[in-house]
């Protein structure tokens, strides 16, 4: 019976071991996934400029869909409370619809989210204040910010590794074969991809671009107004820092925000922070007006609430400064011709996020 006791514990070993054997060691290892990635195509009608890419991140189906779901995710926020979604919202253009957003600790910046609508067209630098010069360097800032998402890098990568989708996700968009080279660079190049396809492009205003549509009469008072292009009517020189088709010069304005007396007496410095010229001080991005009508409250700073108070402010000229931009000046319009600038603003975009 002895001899027989020990013959069955060295067999059930045996089979323990060979059972050890088959299964696949924990190396980390992707390379047994498939590495196939299909090209994203953005479509972009012919009144468009094209898109720019990066030459080491050009987007993907597998990476806009890995961006997704790393923008959605609140796996990037210390608490898992928000992600990047949650200052960047459908409903709200892609802002948070505050006027100075709070991260997880309750605690408010001093500046609205911007919002992403044909973010990925942007040259002169992103933020409020173009203080990077590229997507992928944007979509890391947030992360370690402590008033945003006040999380570290180094942890969120740890997360990914052992994420029980994450891995697979990184090895289809990028080719990886191993989950020790998943990074935060990886992570920003995904997400970057993803923020690229939040295009409007299929508006009321397009159609008329393109012959397909026409504007009421009280919309073609307001694009003649905008964008000053009728002598019998006033000029309103919003097509200088707006123009189409992207709504947006790309340029960085004092439009009379705020009141200086000085260079130095500027609440926040905005650009001239950045760029460490006096000249700077008090300029901010001037914003796409695609979708306006969801994006409130107006301004970097959240100043208006309404479109009528963002218009008031124009139309009176704004706030002194030494370096108000000249084309802020008292224009003087009257109701009929406010609303007519009103009815174009209202109609002037419709927002369509591109699917893969």
């Amino acid at each position: 019976m002895k001899s027989l006791h020990v013959a069955f514990l060295f067999f059930c070993s045996f089979l323990s071991f060979m059972s050890c054997e088959d299964e696949e060691p924990n190396t980390g290892d992707l390379s047994y996934i498939t590495y196939s990635p299909e090209l994203y195509t953005i479509q972009l009608p012919k009144h468009f400029p094209s898109m720019e890419f990066p030459a080491d991140n050009i987007s993907t189906k597998q990476g806009v869909l890995l961006g997704r779901h790393l923008f959605y995710d609140p796996i990037l926020s210390a608490d898992s409370t928000m992600s990047c979604s949650s200052c960047h919202l459908p409903e709200f253009n892609f802002t948070d619809g505050k006027s100075s957003s709070t991260g997880i600790d309750g605690i408010s910046g001093k500046r609205g989210a911007m919002s992403l609508i044909n973010i990925g067209f942007i040259k002169s630098g992103l933020f409020w204040d173009g203080r990077v010069k590229s997507l992928e360097e944007q979509a890391l800032l947030p992360i370690e910010d402590p008033i945003e998402l006040h999380h570290s890098w180094s942890k969120i990568i740890d997360d990914l590794k052992v994420h029980p989708k994450y891995p697979k996700m990184f090895r289809e968009a990028f080719g990886i074969i191993n989950v020790s080279e998943i990074n935060k660079e990886l992570a920003a190049k995904a997400i970057a991809q993803f923020e690229r396809t939040i295009i409007s492009k299929d508006s009321k205003f397009d159609k008329v671009s393109q012959g397909i549509g026409i504007f009421t009469d009280k919309e073609l008072l307001g694009y003649a107004v905008f964008f000053d292009t009728d002598p019998d009517v006033p000029r309103s020189e919003c097509g200088h820092c707006h123009n189409i088709p992207m709504a947006t010069s790309d340029g960085f304005f004092n439009n009379g925000i705020s009141s200086a007396p000085t260079l130095e007496d500027f609440v926040d410095l905005g650009r001239g922070n950045v760029t460490g010229s006096k000249a700077d001080n008090g300029k901010f991005r001037a914003p796409t007006l695609r979708n306006i009508k969801y994006s409130a409250p107006y301004m970097h700073n959240g100043k208006f609430n309404t479109l009528d108070e963002v218009l008031d402010h124009y139309n009176s000229g704004g706030n002194l400064s030494p370096n108000k931009d000249p084309l802020i000046h008292k224009l003087k319009l009257d109701k009929y011709y406010l609303d007519g600038l009103k009815a174009l603003l209202k109609h002037l975009m419709i927002l369509l996020l591109q699917q893969s």
